[in-house]
This record gives C-alpha cells, structure tokens and sequence, in this order.
C-alpha cells in the first residue's frame, strides 16, 4: 500500500508545493487498494472514520478550499444536516465514484493554481469561529493547509487499514 511520489519533482515552489499534495492525495487513495466497499466502509477502531468516508471527505475539502479561492459557489457545500454526510459514502457513491470526482477535482485545482500570476494571490476566508475575522489568506497558505488536512488524514487511513488487515502504508 506504499503511496507513490511523483518522479518528476519540480523544483520550483508552485510545482513542489503541488507535489506534497499530490502526495498525501496518493496515500490516501492507496489506503482503499484490494478493499471491497464494505471493507473500505468499515470502521474497525474506536473512530466513527472509514477509509471510504476519508476519501469523499478529503476530496469535498479540496473542493471547498478551490472553490474559496476561486471565489465561486461550493457545489456541494454542506450545513448542520449534512455534515455527517462527507464522512460516508451514501446512495449510489461508491469508491471509484468517489476517487472519480476527485480526480476531476485534482485536476481542476493544479489547472487554478498553474494559471495564477503569482501563489501570493490572496481570497478571504470565510466567517467562522475558527478564523480571525476579515482575514484572507494566500494561495500558497491554501495548498500548505491542503498537505496539513490530507496528512492528517493519511495518518487516520494508515491506522485505520492496519486495523483493518495489517496492511502498513510504510513497509
């Protein structure tokens, strides 16, 4: 279940930046290999995480962020009564489904972040107790906070796949 890093690392800072991405995307689209739905569904530690919900999860943060950024509606924007829902895959969502609807969102979000002028652009964050008020934050602190919430959880979905079947994402 090793998640692979890409070969051809850029070296500049836009480039790298979108390779740590890519890579903690890739650990946890390699924390669902060989499993069924109802393995990848399962929450087999004292989380309520599945590595299925980790996927739709992580894909509609993403999404949000781009979305903040881009200073366009968020499609699929959840409130109180569908919160519960980014965390499991419901109706006909099913893994491929959901590793589909990222990778539209992956592309879509290097396609933005390969045309700025400059990854110093900033977009306001929005009001939440969380933030500090009126405060915007750059492209560059976006694609930092995308590597920080995907290693998070990479690090829930490598627990949670050992739990599973003993399967270490290192070794």
């Amino acid at each position: 279940m090793m998640a692979q890093v890409p070969v051809d690392i850029p070296g500049d800072e836009r480039g790298t930046l979108l390779s740590f991405v890519e890579a903690q995307r890739a650990a946890l689209r390699a924390s669902v290999e060989g499993l069924d739905e109802e393995q990848a569904a399962s929450r087999p530690s004292a989380s309520e995480l599945s590595l299925s919900g980790l996927l739709k999860h992580a894909a509609e943060v993403e999404l949000g962020w781009l979305r903040m950024a881009q200073r366009r509606p968020n499609e699929r924007q959840r409130d109180e009564t569908t919160y519960g829902d980014s965390f499991r895959l419901v109706e006909d969502e099913s893994i491929p489904s959901a590793l589909a609807f990222w990778d539209g969102i992956r592309q879509e979000t290097e396609a933005f972040v390969t045309t700025l002028p400059s990854l110093d652009e900033s977009f306001p964050l929005p009001p939440a107790p969380w933030f500090p008020k009126d405060t915007k934050v750059s492209m560059r602190w976006m694609l930092l906070h995308l590597v920080e919430e995907f290693a998070r959880h990479a690090g829930h979905a490598d627990v949670i796949r050992e739990s599973l079947d003993g399967t270490k994402a290192m070794g």
